[in-house]
């Protein structure tokens, strides 16, 4: 299937790796010249080359913290005229309610929550003047199922997807469509961090504590990011413009819900 989107451009952050890192390359099989952002360079300029190499797209690489106002306006001087946005930045570190102060909770928003608003404020007007346009917001599953060890995410992913279901039905008729991408859990590092976690809480080694967590996904594996960035283009292609303000679940059907 043509995507429709050869000769785009997309600003994806945090894609130096992992889950921004699938959605960049899926993006650039189908054509799209990527601004991409992360904050290590030598990692950042090592992705952007193998993209360019295997998909001969534009890549602008931008090494800088997309959390910070002085980081935003580096990428965003950098990107100009951006007709797709991926939204996305490392989440924040596990705990209980009792850890927690409120320094903590102003991190994980300015991460997880104001960094995507303030990104798309700058971002969205343009596409709607130009007539289309596509934002992907990743978030989480726990959004739609609180996971209690990720309290911080948990707060601060909600408030965004609060911010999005609104936002998402006033921009439509401009032909520029916001949605959330939910991962559950992936064969990333951040599945690794939480796997050692766990490895230590538990006295056992890292293979047996991810084994123990494949067991409660449906497809008794982990995500991969191909498979991610796959369902990520999608929802930036032509083919999607009736998804709105939406919340896709990708999870392995980890997350037992109905709706």
């Amino acid at each position: 299937m043509d995507f429709g989107i050869r000769g785009k451009r997309a600003l994806v952050c945090a894609s130096s790796k992992g889950l921004g890192r699938g959605c960049a390359e899926a993006l650039a099989a189908e054509g799209v010249d990527l601004v991409m952002n992360a904050r290590g360079a030598e990692a950042l300029e090592e992705t952007a080359a193998a993209i360019r190499s295997a998909h001969g797209v534009e890549v602008v690489a931008v090494a800088a913290d997309i959390t910070t106002e002085e980081g935003r306006s580096r990428v965003l001087e950098a990107a100009g005229e951006i007709d797709i946005l991926v939204t996305n930045a490392g989440g924040p570190p596990p705990g209980v309610w009792t850890d927690w102060e409120r320094d903590d909770y102003i991190a994980a928003l300015d991460a997880n929550m104001l960094s995507p608003i303030a990104l798309m404020k700058a971002l969205v007007p343009g596409m709607m003047e130009r007539g289309w346009g596509r934002v992907v917001n990743i978030t989480s599953q726990s959004v739609r199922a609180p996971i209690p060890a990720l309290g911080l995410s948990n707060a601060a992913r909600t408030g965004l997807t609060g911010f999005v279901a609104g936002t998402a039905r006033q921009v439509a008729e401009k032909g520029v469509t916001i949605n959330n991408l939910l991962p559950g859990i992936h064969a990333t590092d951040r599945a690794v961090a939480l796997d050692t976690g766990v490895s230590k809480a538990q006295g056992i080694d890292i293979e047996t504590a991810r084994k123990n967590r494949e067991k409660t996904i449906p497809v008794r594996r982990y995500g991969t990011a191909g498979e991610f960035g796959a369902t990520c283009a999608y929802l930036c292609s032509v083919h999607a413009g009736f998804v709105v303000g939406q919340n896709l679940l990708h999870d392995g059907g980890g997350t037992n819900l109905t709706v």
